[in-house]
């Protein structure tokens, strides 16, 4: 079973290390030019698109829960279908988030705030990045469905060749043609449609046998259907949950002030390093939960749970150690603006209790997405934002301003694995 969640996980690991790596460029190309107002529209321009697209991550999460039952009964007929639903869906909401891109703009500069000089450069931004909207909604699709298929090299080469092309190419614009933000998004168009050519060519490779068994009646099967629906709801809603807390967290530092917007970006960074990194025994967790419960096999899913669990807590553990130990060397390469690292440091304790406080609710994530139990997803994740998150925030912000920001943000986090696992008896084990 080790063998089995390693040969998942180290993949996903590889692939997702290389997307905030690609966010720390990012920064970095920004933060090394001459005003700091470069990193708050990254910030900006980046947490809008995060609320964006991973609205629609349910598409991936989804797709990866339903192809690994699938793949467990081996039933190859619902395989190919649930591919393609998935995809249909994909394209639609693309093509209709650029028919409404400048309504969108509008709403989410109100939103956000900012300074005039941020929201300048946060729209060029914008109104570049959107155009790779069917690329990256639609690498969702087939990125959970790889993943359902217990293959995580195919998503780990398309992830490693999009986030390469993104870096050269931003590299190359910012440095060499000397454009800005808009460079960044620029860069990231070219990588999506990049990585969504190089999907498709896997795809026919390896797997054109399995449409054969494509029924053009199975893809309109109202019951497949009622379940694909329902399910991506409730974790659109459990997504929307955990986007809102976190663009909350971006929208109240810009409101703070532009030094406050920049730490807690910078400091952001060292959150989502680890779970991009620990979501690589999420991901292994929903091919594993999903398979198991196709196959009807309870030993194994049990075992399996219990050995992701300890693959976390200890990478957990040594990213607290490597944080207390070379963290603020990694400050120094983000950005080389002085007022930004002094200011930092007061902050920099939160950074090490990320790993630790978080690791459950990412591993319980997976299970449950491997297990379809979304409906426990979603009313775990409401009760963490708007029972917790929120009212700490307004009631300790006042008080300790950003710790009590990133005090709240904590006590979300946490909150998600401490019910997850309350409700785990009933709707992983049952």
């Amino acid at each position: 079973m080790n063998r089995k969640i390693l040969d998942l996980a180290i993949p996903n690991i590889i692939s997702n290390i290389t997307i905030p790596l690609l966010g720390m460029v990012d920064l970095a190309l920004m933060g090394h030019l001459e005003d700091k107002v470069y990193i708050g529209a990254v910030a900006v321009g980046g947490m809008i698109f995060n609320f964006i697209y991973w609205s629609f991550s349910f598409l991936r999460m989804g797709t990866s829960g339903f192809t690994a039952q699938a793949y467990g009964r081996r039933d190859l007929t619902e395989i190919a279908m649930i591919l393609s639903r998935a995809l249909i869906l994909a394209g639609s909401v693309a093509a209709l988030l650029i028919l409404l891109q400048h309504p969108i703009a509008t709403l989410s500069f109100k939103i956000t705030g900012g300074s005039q000089q941020v929201e300048y450069l946060a729209r060029e931004y914008f109104h570049i990045r959107i155009l790779a909207a069917p690329a990256t909604i639609g690498l969702y699709a087939l990125t959970g469905w790889f993943l359902g298929m217990q293959n995580a090299r195919i998503p780990m080469l398309i992830t490693l060749l999009v986030n390469l092309i993104n870096i050269g190419f931003s590299f190359m614009l910012i440095r060499v043609f000397n454009m800005g933000a808009d460079g960044v998004a620029l860069g990231t168009v070219i990588a999506q449609y990049s990585g969504l050519i190089f999907a498709i060519w896997f795809l026919f490779k390896f797997y054109r046998k399995i449409f054969r068994h494509w029924q053009p009646d199975a893809l309109l099967d109202k019951k497949a259907l009622i379940r694909f629906f329902t399910v991506n709801r409730d974790i659109f809603i459990r997504t929307m949950c955990l986007i809102f807390t976190i663009s909350f967290f971006t929208t109240q530092s810009a409101r703070a002030n532009d030094t406050i917007l920049a730490v807690n970006t910078l400091l952001m960074q060292f959150f989502m390093l680890f779970s991009f990194l620990v979501d690589g025994y999420a991901h292994a967790a929903e091919a594993i939960t999903g398979r198991y419960i196709g196959a009807k096999n309870s030993l194994n899913l049990r075992t399996g749970i219990r050995l992701l669990f300890f693959w976390a807590g200890g990478i957990a553990l040594g990213f607290t150690l490597a944080y207390l130990a070379a963290g603020k060397y990694l400050l120094l390469i983000l950005t080389s603006n002085r007022e930004i690292i002094t200011a930092a440091a007061e902050y920099f304790p939160w950074v090490l209790l990320i790993p630790i406080v978080t690791f459950p609710a990412f591993i319980w994530d997976g299970i449950y997405i491997g297990a379809t139990a979304s409906i426990v997803m979603r009313n775990t994740m409401l009760i963490s934002t708007l029972l917790v998150f929120l009212p700490a925030y307004f009631i300790l912000e006042p008080v300790f301003g950003n710790h009590g920001l990133w005090l709240a943000f904590m006590a979300f986090m946490a909150s998600r694995g401490i019910t997850l696992t309350i409700m785990a008896k009933k709707s992983i084990w049952g």
